[in-house]
């Protein structure tokens, strides 16, 4: 996966530096005295960096062991002379930071990399801020799977005599729509009424079971006071007579002695119940139930081109027939997969000529089976500004499906300084424009507004679809520490 992503958005970074080393505050209180010449020489290369990293950046990503090693060491140094203006002590380390931006410009210098300017957004302030809202490519896919949702639901509901846990696991590639789905089953109506209890939880990378008990019993609205005891005496004990529900979202365990002890407690459930599983894994499913695998088949490329189009343009009246007739052959390339689909059709909603049509069509490879739809996220992510790269991947220090409070992300991005300032708006207003121009390109889904009791605190909150939460950890990997033991929603860090 860390190859398939490479750009690191290093702009802000070195922007950020830039800004500390032409502070007034370094001439007012005296703090360069003796290295006068040092300074000037740095406020003067830090520029020429900046004018070409754009270029480095997409020569990185084409696989270019040069440039992703010269981005990497000037991560680094950025990272370190930052620290050094921060504590307003230079000396020494000021020197050495220069000979160390003195030898990356040598060597940009001689890989060739050339002044290539950032891709800027083309929406207006006023569209970012609503477009989220208005196109939901989602309520397509929800049309496309019709059929889908009624044959298990009906499978579901056939089993109310059925004193054994029934398990029906959904198999599909990445991206193809399997959660989507599982959620369009859970609020069938009468999926709604015809189970006693109804719990949710995603699953994800780690299959831990004790963990896994208690967040299944803390999705519960049926709150109990005996947390004391074993999560999975607590879990035999909620579920014990109910006929229950219980979606558990992408899961990858391969350990059958897991999924045996934590069906140990499930089966104590009423007759009727169902756990529903998504998984990419076809072994997982076998491991789990044999017997009852969904297989989901991709959608059908009127499907494909619909979301596309939902995405590509604001309107009907914004549809030039020329870019229309381009769409056949853009959504072959998304094999099938509605992510793909929503997030090829987000990239061209910034490109308004058939120029930049035809080459994000060139660029954006034709999903297979070995890639899966990344190369498609990989343009998507790699087509943002930087300053919006790096904001997009610090989500990476969130769980997967965990339910983000925008306000307090807008100020981690504050915090870190990768908000570009703007002399007209304060950063937060610039802040909630970043957010929904990624809201816009589908980086971040389930947006929803809530108000305290009283009606009076609005708040917001988002999440990202795994596969985007993969793209971000592979731009972060070796940068943050991502909580394994997902919190519950009581616990999450809107309320910190």
């Amino acid at each position: 996966m860390a190859e398939m992503v490479v750009s690191m958005a290093i702009g802000p970074l070195v922007s950020m530096l830039r800004d500390k080393a032409s502070n007034y505050l370094l001439d007012q209180y005296n703090v360069m005295e003796g290295m006068e010449e040092q300074h000037k020489i740095l406020k003067r290369k830090l520029p020429a960096i900046l004018d070409i990293i754009t270029y480095a950046e997409e020569q990185a990503t084409a696989h270019m062991e040069g440039a992703k090693a010269w981005l990497q060491e000037l991560k680094t140094v950025a990272y370190e002379a930052n620290e050094v203006f921060d504590e307003f002590k230079m000396g020494i380390k000021l020197c050495r930071i220069l000979r160390d931006i003195e030898a990356l410009i040598a060597d940009m210098q001689a890989f060739g990399f050339k002044y290539q300017p950032q891709p800027q957004p083309s929406v207006s302030k006023q569209w970012r801020q609503t477009y989220y809202v208005i196109i939901d490519p989602r309520e397509i896919a929800m049309r496309s799977r019709d059929k889908e949702k009624k044959n298990i639901v009906d499978i579901l509901l056939g089993q109310a005599s059925n004193p054994d846990l029934v398990v029906v696991p959904i198999v599909g590639i990445g991206g193809i729509g399997k959660t989507t789905l599982a959620q369009l089953i859970y609020n069938e109506p009468q999926v709604q009424k015809h189970f006693q209890l109804l719990l949710r939880i995603c699953v994800s990378d780690t299959f831990d079971v004790n963990s896994l008990a208690k967040s299944i019993v803390e999705a519960s609205p049926k709150k109990s006071d005996d947390i004391d005891k074993p999560p999975l005496d607590r879990l035999q004990k909620l579920v014990s007579g109910q006929r229950y529900i219980l979606v558990m979202d992408d899961v990858w365990n391969q350990d059958v002695y897991k999924w045996e002890r934590l069906k140990g407690s499930l089966q104590h459930g009423g007759s009727g119940s169902v756990v529903l599983t998504t998984t990419r894994d076809k072994q997982v499913a076998d491991i789990m139930a044999p017997d009852k695998v969904c297989n989901l088949d991709v959608l059908e490329d009127r499907f494909i081109k619909e979301i596309i189009e939902a995405k590509a343009f604001s309107s009907k009246k914004e549809k030039p027939d020329v870019l229309v007739k381009m769409v056949d052959e853009i959504a072959k390339r998304c094999s099938g997969s509605p992510l793909a689909a929503t997030a090829l059709g987000s990239v061209l909603r910034t490109k308004t000529s058939v120029e930049e049509w035809k080459a994000i069509s060139s660029r954006s490879s034709i999903c297979s089976e070995e890639t899966g739809i990344l190369p498609i996220l990989k343009l998507s992510y790699n087509d943002l500004p930087s300053h919006m790269k790096q904001c997009f991947a610090l989500c990476a220090v969130f769980p997967k499906d965990y339910t983000i409070d925008v306000a307090k992300l807008i100020q981690l991005w504050i915090a870190n300084a990768f908000i570009p300032e703007h002399k007209e708006d304060s950063l937060e207003t610039t802040g909630k424009h970043i957010f929904n121009e990624l809201a816009s390109r589908s980086f971040f889904l389930d947006i929803e507004e809530s108000k305290d009791y009283r009606g009076l605190y609005s708040r917001t909150t988002c999440k990202i679809h795994d596969m985007m939460h993969d793209i971000a950890m592979s731009v972060m990997e070796e940068e943050c520490v991502v909580a394994n033991n997902k919190p519950s929603e009581k616990n999450q860090l809107a309320s910190r």
